[in-house]
């Protein structure tokens, strides 16, 4: 069974990976900072990125689902240039390292993969947990709701893959 790499786009996001044997990695989006007239700023680090998906067990035979970003109403337009950007940064990667890849949206793979479950950014956690209990220990804070996403997001994928 190939590995099924899992991406929850955005700065804040996570990439989460089920390999062959049933064990789950689970690895922040790579930013890095950067300066700006306002502070600091955070942006993609590509590199970091490809370094991530091309480690041992992870790249092999693998195949991996994103979620697909999109604009929302009454956004901003630095905001909205900054999702577009990043998702095509990932999926750019994504085709650069030639790892096949399925674009999802958040409504389909949340339906089939959060069924029953409330809407808020908790209850990805919980789901996660109860589906990959091992993986209690790496879910444990409210800012992991971007891995529990991208946990979710591969096991989409695993269940509509192939």
């Amino acid at each position: 069974m190939p590995t099924h790499i899992g991406i929850d786009p955005g700065v804040s996001g996570a990439i989460a990976a089920i390999l062959e044997d049933g064990s789950v990695r689970f690895f922040d989006m790579p930013v890095r900072k950067v300066k700006s007239g306002k502070g600091a700023k955070s942006e993609y680090d590509a590199s970091e990125l490809a370094s991530i998906l091309q480690l041992d067990g992870i790249y092999c035979r693998s195949h991996a689902t994103i979620e697909r970003q999109q604009s929302m109403p009454e956004q901003g337009v630095a905001s909205t240039f900054k999702t577009g950007f990043g998702f095509g940064l990932l999926v750019g990667v994504l085709a650069g390292l030639k790892l096949p890849y399925t674009v999802v949206s958040a409504v389909t793979w949340k339906r089939r993969m959060m069924d029953g479950m409330g809407k808020e950014k908790g209850a990805s956690i919980l789901r996660a947990k109860q589906l990959f209990p091992q993986t209690a220990g790496e879910l444990n804070l409210k800012k992991h709701h971007g891995r529990a996403d991208a946990l979710l997001i591969a096991a989409y994928g695993r269940l509509t893959s192939f």
